[in-house]
């Protein structure tokens, strides 16, 4: 079997078994990365020296058999605001362009102490600012369903390095979607970290009080054991995952207005293989989900634009517009504003735990729409604003609220659904996505 087609999990197992050499699986990744006819749009750049240095230093833990985990020797990609020690880390923009960080980034280094393999940095939105994928500035990675479509963003070339067959794993991050879009638009697992769960320190960041780092990944259990290799713990225990009994609520608030056809059948089509699997399914609308989204435009912006503005109106020019545009549109909003909307949104998240405490998890389509055309984007600017805020509608939710979600495949192509669950309850979250990737088949 062709390595690069495998789950991050059976590598690890091959390794364990003997039936693998880190060293042969790192240089199989490597030469696929190099071939690959658009590597330079998913890659901005590989690391091979450190990828070889730490598969020989994974072999020789198997063989002395003192592997540090499940995943010691697998290699992983890692989007590009990850700092990586003396290797260039740009975060998609030419605002940062020569930025060069001293040391690995938390997470970074945790999940290297055990034994993951860094292959290199993936290209992504311009400073994580867009649910697209999308950038003219750097490059815009190839969606595996429609080579004339884009990829989803902002971890963009972080799903497309893992769809392409270049990576076991991709580790990206998500502070309105950036993790979940790119996975569900090239049929991949993502799993939305509870904000705080994982470290942000060396991670360029977008929104603080929002951001995420998460991984996308073939299947849940490889979900599992990358979030375990990230914070350095033990994985969660997903075994007898079953849906019997599950109760999953469909938010019909926000969440299903203006569906495509595509995502519209397979989110359907999924919730009939849960309920056969035993899972009780019901629908309720939430208002709240509406107040809270109000919110966003004076949440994410405001803060963005604020960690951004000095570098921003440095160099104002290097910036593709449209994100420019975004940026700056937190300029405008006042302190007691924001402050105002942050404590709504506190409150609002009371509400929401409580509306939904009765049910295992929240479902929704991942996104509401299917890849849009990334030529069109370039050139309509109604169909840019319209598209990119969609990708997003969906996904934000989980952000806004302060939850956790996956978002696995449907089987219609680059649609995913999302389960939604309570904050901190990933290892949860993780059982019943395995039971669900199960039903989905």
């Amino acid at each position: 079997m062709d390595w690069r087609w495998m789950t991050a999990a059976d590598l690890g197992r091959g390794i364990a078994a003997g039936r693998i050499h880190p060293v042969e699986l790192a240089e199989a990744f490597l030469d696929a990365a190099e071939a690959h006819p658009d590597s330079a749009r998913i890659h901005a750049r590989l690391t091979p020296q450190r990828a070889r240095d730490e598969a020989m230093a994974a072999a020789q833990r198997a063989k002395a058999g003192v592997r540090r985990g499940s995943l010691d020797g697998v290699p992983v990609s890692w989007k590009d605001l990850f700092d990586t020690a003396g290797v260039a880390t740009e975060a998609g923009s030419a605002l940062l362009a020569g930025r060069v960080p001293a040391r690995d980034a938390e997470v970074l280094a945790t999940a290297t102490a055990g034994g993951l393999v860094c292959l290199g940095k993936t290209h992504m939105s311009e400073l994580a600012f867009s649910g697209l994928g999308l950038n003219p500035v750097t490059a815009t990675p190839p969606c595996v369903n429609d080579p004339a479509a884009v990829p989803g963003g902002s971890s963009s070339g972080a799903a497309a390095s893992l769809a392409f067959g270049l990576a076991a794993g991709a580790i990206g991050s998500d502070t309105g979607g950036s993790v979940r879009i790119p996975a569900a638009w090239n049929d991949l697992a993502g799993l939305k970290t509870t904000s705080g769960r994982l470290s942000l320190a060396g991670v360029v960041p977008l929104a603080s009080r929002f951001d995420t780092v998460g991984p996308l990944a073939r299947s849940v259990e490889d979900c599992a054991l990358l979030l375990a290799a990230l914070e350095g713990r033990r994985a969660a225990d997903l075994g007898g995952a079953s849906l019997a009994g599950a109760r999953f609520l469909v938010l019909e608030t926000v969440a299903l207005d203006n569906l495509r056809e595509a995502p519209a059948r397979g989110f359907e089509e999924a919730l009939a293989r849960l309920a056969r699997a035993g899972a009780r399914i019901e629908r309720l609308a939430l208002p709240e989900v509406a107040e809270a989204m109000a919110l966003a435009g004076v949440l994410f912006t405001a803060e963005a634009y604020a960690i951004w503005r000095e570098v921003i109106e440095a160099a104002p020019k290097l910036m593709f517009p449209r994100i420019l545009e975004r940026f700056r549109s937190g300029g405008g909003v006042a302190a007691t504003d924001y402050l105002a909307a942050w404590r709504r949104l506190e409150a609002l998240r009371q509400i929401w735990l409580q509306r939904t405490a009765g049910w295992d998890a929240v479902l929704l389509p991942t996104s509401p729409i299917v890849p849009p055309n990334a030529q069109r984007l370039m050139t309509d600017e109604e169909y840019y604003v319209t598209e990119n805020l969609l990708a997003l509608r969906n996904t934000r939710i989980g952000n806004l609220f302060g939850l956790c979600a996956l978002t696995l495949p449907t089987g219609q192509p680059s649609c995913g659904i999302s389960l939604m669950g309570h904050p901190f309850g990933e290892d949860r979250l993780l059982r019943l996505g395995m039971a669900v990737e199960r039903a989905l088949g």
